[in-house]
């Protein structure tokens, strides 16, 4: 027993730092590798793929009504009190203008059966089928809309956890930097070469650009957070990211060549699809004035006796096959204005078509200039970022060689933050107008 123990623990104390080695395993992933685990984790697209295993149980569910209906059924009955009919009583000799009571039946009923049925034809039933189908399909392009947001969703989380990595790389070096100058001025202080408002001005950028640099940490901490909630994935897990901003390959504005952009947008291929569901729908309207057609058959065996133990001696059969024709005659005007307003729900979805083009074509020229835009935007401003740089450069030389003021230091100091601040700006917008592009442009596929 105590060696079955020892083993048991020995093994526990193996298994152990596994599991902690295997807990506190870092993922880490590229943009692409981000989106494929997304689109096998995150649970909206898991959804959209149950409602596709729905659509498919709703075709076959279809189909099952026009296929044989096969039901059995059995009954027993023991009436306490057999009922009685008055009968003429010449019937029995009596004397003309007398009723007789008589009991009809026996004390014991007992039956077993089975019932089949087929649809023949049934005009709203073949509707029905073809829209059970396009119904299927509308659930698979639902699922690829949802595929498309996701990949949209992890893209745009995934560039701002970039784009703050960025910007604590610029704080961090503007910390050493400004260390160093903040080390020198005291040191000059301390031997009389500078005053002391020259150290206190470097010590007011220090302290900022110290509460900035937190600031963007915690901001760090919740874009990463928000990108494992874009992957599916929990926010304890570690995470972290393959890809630099580098990486990324800013394209010129594309152009427009057929106007057609449209055709290669989900929301516009969901809509035609709602459109034939909307046309299914006024032909299945159509059909229910049409009559129905359908076979039945149905035997049984019926048993009784006024004594329950005799009850299955005697076995009387019935048997019977026949035609059911339904025809419609008057509804009372129901399906009439049924089938208007479907016509009119098909009306609703081609005004519908019209203005989801000209939406789409408009949110492609207004992306195409925000984009274009951004682009120059992030140009010039990459531009007044090195510009300050060397601005900076060039009065800490001046002021180290005695000819400018720790005013001018101070004043390229924050003129550098600040050009900073706006670079990162308007990478965060370039790099969000470019996956807006793309969707708009329907480049973003599933």
């Amino acid at each position: 027993m105590k060696r079955t123990l020892y083993i048991l623990l020995f093994g526990l104390s193996l298994a152990f730092p596994a599991i902690a080695q295997q807990k506190d395993t870092t993922a880490s992933f590229s943009l692409q590798e981000a989106i494929s685990y997304a689109q096998t984790h995150q649970t909206s697209i898991l959804n959209a793929k149950i409602d596709e295993q729905i659509a498919i149980n709703t075709v076959k569910k279809t189909i099952g009504i026009g296929l044989p209906q096969v039901s059995a059924n059995a009954s027993f009955q023991d009436f306490l009190k057999v009922a009685t009919s008055l009968v003429p009583g010449e019937f029995f000799g009596a004397p003309a203008g007398t009723l007789v009571p008589v009991k009809f039946g026996v004390k014991y009923n007992s039956s077993v059966g089975l019932d089949i049925n087929q649809l023949l034809f049934d005009g709203s039933y073949l509707v029905g089928l073809k829209a059970s189908r396009t119904y299927k399909e509308l659930s698979v392009k639902n699922t690829g809309r949802t595929r498309i947001e996701t990949n949209v969703a992890v893209t745009k989380a995934y560039y701002s956890v970039l784009v703050s990595n960025e910007q604590l790389a610029l704080i961090d070096a503007n910390l050493e930097r400004l260390k160093k100058s903040l080390n020198d001025t005291e040191q000059m202080f301390k031997n009389g070469f500078v005053e002391k408002i020259d150290v206190d001005r470097l010590s007011v950028l220090n302290n900022n650009l110290l509460t900035e640099r937190e600031n963007v940490i915690r901001l760090l901490a919740l874009n990463v957070n928000l990108l494992k909630f874009q992957m599916g994935m929990t926010v304890g897990s570690n995470l972290t990211l393959k890809d630099k901003i580098s990486d990324i390959k800013v394209d010129q504005a594309q152009v427009l060549s057929d106007g057609q952009v449209y055709n290669k947008r989900i929301e516009y291929s969901l809509l035609q699809t709602q459109k034939k569901l909307n046309e299914l729908d006024v032909k299945r309207y159509k059909s229910l004035f049409l009559p129905s057609l359908s076979a039945f058959g149905s035997t049984s065996a019926n048993f009784q006796n006024d004594k329950f133990s005799n009850l299955y001696d005697t076995r009387f059969p019935t048997s019977v096959v026949g035609l059911r024709l339904s025809i419609p005659i008057i509804s009372g005007g129901q399906k009439l204005y049924d089938l208007r307003n479907a016509k009119l729900e098909s009306l609703k979805t081609d005004n519908n078509l019209v203005n989801l083009q000209n939406t789409i074509e408009l949110e492609v020229a207004q992306a195409q200039t925000i984009y274009l835009n951004g682009q120059k935007s992030l140009e010039n401003q990459k531009r007044n970022m090195d510009l300050a740089k060397e601005v900076l450069r060039v009065t800490k030389i001046k002021y180290d060689q005695g000819v400018g003021s720790s005013l001018e230091v101070t004043t390229a100091e924050t003129s550098l933050k600040e050009s900073q601040n706006n670079y990162i700006n308007a990478l965060y917008d370039m790099l969000i107008n470019k996956v807006n592009l793309d969707k708009a442009l329907g480049n973003i596929n599933y």
